[in-house]
């Protein structure tokens, strides 16, 4: 995976610089401890928490925006980092992000809008609604008919897919993604059309396909394009200013808009487009956000209805099928009291975003971001931090750990390595302020409670190491809350491994940036072995070579592949320019780096330079 190096100095000079509302006293001492009280599952006995730009430098978050609501009023927002890190441009609170998935909860009041008109019926066939286009109906539905009610609380049995594309691309239509009809460049969909896998009212099953019906449906029957139709009937009333769902009016909004980066790297073109606008499509800020949790809030206490009653409110927050969703919202309960908290996650290339509200009390946040991959794990730290801050009832419940032993150097030393487990990959590594574990793209100190087991604060996983009769390391146990799973095992190499091919990249990219080159040169060869067409490999692989003194592999792998593309938009030259800045700021070999600036006749990159 990718890294850009990230300066403290650039989060210091933001969080200083940009352009921010002032609040008054107490708020702003309110503030200052949400910054300083992020934390995950864990927390170690006498901590308050971890520093909101501490934890964006270490997942390598690029921009963070954030909403709080006490006793249903919005009573802050700010922004930390990069909105666009090339522009310098800050994240404000009035920067738009992209609010993926979250684009559902917004889509569900628009739908039950027109049901609390009286223009639809939840419970009838969607075809009964639908005009310019019907759902393929076929053997497996088994005769039953496909609801609205179906589509919101994803129990229709309908495909998933994806539809995420390049504003670059040839962008189809919503309709043309329900028929499975590719883009020029169709790079992050799988063009499959939307069809039944299995019969509806079974389970629920994650649909985006599914909701993206909805935005046809709505069209249908409003005869409005769907962006205005959510314009005038939910962004107007709510008085949500600073969102929108067509790719146009986002436009009009370009100096909000915030970049979106994927493994570290600006999205070609700075941002996707995903045509599904009901299942992803919305652009947002924070604030918005919150402006639609509290009218939630009051409406369901039957004190506003902007655009819902109190009896549709209820409706969209009652459980179908599976006692953790809604329509449109994931519910938080408990047995006794009943709902707690709804709320919705988006995720999408380059960018990750939540929200949650308090079923009562008028508590709630908005939390969004502009990188995604394992940087959207700050963002339950956040609202962790804004849980605990403004105590909010039953939501945050960390696990109290003593501060760790010191284990002895010779000891922990043997415990590098890769290990893999459950079709993944662990790598454990010395660093200069302690060893680090390392998986699903997270590097995690570890801290141990005894010569042989350990814990991460990001894991829920305890683990212990096994060894055999002479005390080499063979793996470690995993357990969780008494469970056993299946063991880690150590191994040597990669040559054998069938994992997903991008895991094993991700892998590589970790043990070369972190300069175990002949490891690195072993999973990159097996990357290309399992997916040979793939282009950032070669690239990587040449890295490893080069720092790994064998020059002449590296010059015929760049030579090679010098004037081809690793993704559209993005030459195969440029990213080697790229990772020469990012590998000259993290104390690489300068010396070959040059060598091979001058024998590739490339040009000496912005920021190569001393």
């Amino acid at each position: 995976m990718k890294k850009n190096i990230f300066l403290w100095a650039c989060y210091f000079c933001l969080s200083n610089l940009s352009c921010q509302t002032t609040y008054p006293k107490e708020v702003e001492e309110q503030i200052k401890l949400v910054e300083n009280s992020l934390a995950g599952r864990v927390k170690f006995e006498g901590s308050s928490g971890d520093n909101i730009l501490e934890r964006m430098a270490f997942y390598k978050v690029k921009g963070l925006s954030i909403a709080v609501v006490k006793d249903y009023k919005i009573v802050w927002a700010k922004g930390y980092g990069w909105a666009d890190e090339g522009e310098k441009k800050p994240v404000t609170e009035k920067t738009m992000f992209q609010a993926a998935s979250i684009s559902k909860s917004i889509n569900s009041m628009g739908v039950l809008k027109l049901v609390q008109d009286k223009k639809m019926d939840l419970y009838k066939d969607i075809n009964d609604y639908l005009t310019s286009w019907k759902f393929p109906y076929d053997e497996v539905s088994k005769g039953q008919k496909i609801t609205t009610l179906n589509l919101l609380t994803h129990t229709g049995g309908i495909s998933n897919g994806a539809a995420m594309y390049l504003n670059t691309d040839t962008i189809p239509t919503a309709i043309q993604v329900l028929n499975g009809t590719k883009g020029s460049k169709f790079v992050y969909s799988d063009g499959t059309a939307v069809h039944s896998i299995t019969a509806p009212n079974l389970q629920s099953q994650y649909s985006n396909l599914g909701i993206g019906i909805t935005q046809i449906i709505v069209s249908d029957i409003s005869k409005k394009p769907y962006p205005q139709y959510m314009y005038e009937t939910i962004f107007k009333p709510l008085g949500m200013k600073s969102s929108c769902f067509s790719e146009d009016s986002a436009q009009t909004h370009k100096q909000f808009l915030t970049t979106a980066y994927s493994d570290g790297y600006e999205i070609p073109g700075k941002h996707v487009i995903i045509p599904t606008l009901s299942a992803g499509g919305m652009w947002t800020t924070p604030t918005d956000l919150c402006k639609f949790v509290i009218e939630m809030q009051l409406s369901v206490k039957g004190k506003s209805n902007k655009v819902l009653s109190q009896e549709t409110v209820k409706r969209m927050m009652t459980a179908y099928i599976d006692s953790a969703a809604a329509l449109g919202l994931a519910l938080r309960r408990t047995e006794k009291e009943g709902i707690k908290y709804f709320g919705h996650g988006g995720s999408l290339k380059g960018g990750k975003c939540e929200y949650v509200g308090s079923f009562d009390g008028g508590d709630g946040v908005a939390v969004m971001i502009n990188s995604d991959g394992s940087a959207g794990n700050i963002i339950g730290e956040v609202i962790n931090s804004v849980a605990t801050v403004y105590k909010w009832k039953d939501f945050y419940d960390p696990l109290i750990k003593p501060k760790p032993v010191t284990i002895a150097e010779s000891i922990l030393e043997k415990y590098q390595g890769i290990y893999v487990y459950e079709n993944k990959i662990a790598i454990i590594l010395k660093k200069p302020d302690g060893y680090y574990f390392w998986s699903d793209g997270l590097n995690n100190k570890m801290y141990f409670t005894n010569e042989k087991h350990f814990y991460n604060v990001e894991f829920q996983s305890e683990k212990t190491f096994i060894t055999d009769e002479v005390g080499n390391v063979k793996g470690y146990t995993r357990e969780v809350n008494g469970k056993q799973f299946p063991t880690a095992t150590k191994i040597v190499n990669a040559d054998t491994l069938k994992f997903n091919p991008i895991q094993i990249g991700n892998a590589a990219w970790y043990l070369l940036e972190n300069k175990k080159y002949a490891d690195a040169i072993s999973f990159f060869k097996r990357r290309m072995e399992l997916e040979p067409k793939e282009m950032m490999s070669r690239c990587n692989l040449a890295h490893s070579y080069l720092f790994n003194n064998e020059y002449d592999k590296a010059m015929k792998l760049y030579k090679d592949n010098l004037d081809k593309d690793i993704m559209p938009n993005m030459p195969f030259k440029k990213v080697v320019a790229d990772d020469f800045v990012y590998f000259k700021q993290n104390g690489f070999d300068k010396t070959v780096m040059d060598k091979a600036l001058a024998d590739l006749k490339l040009e000496t990159p912005k920021g190569y330079k001393d």
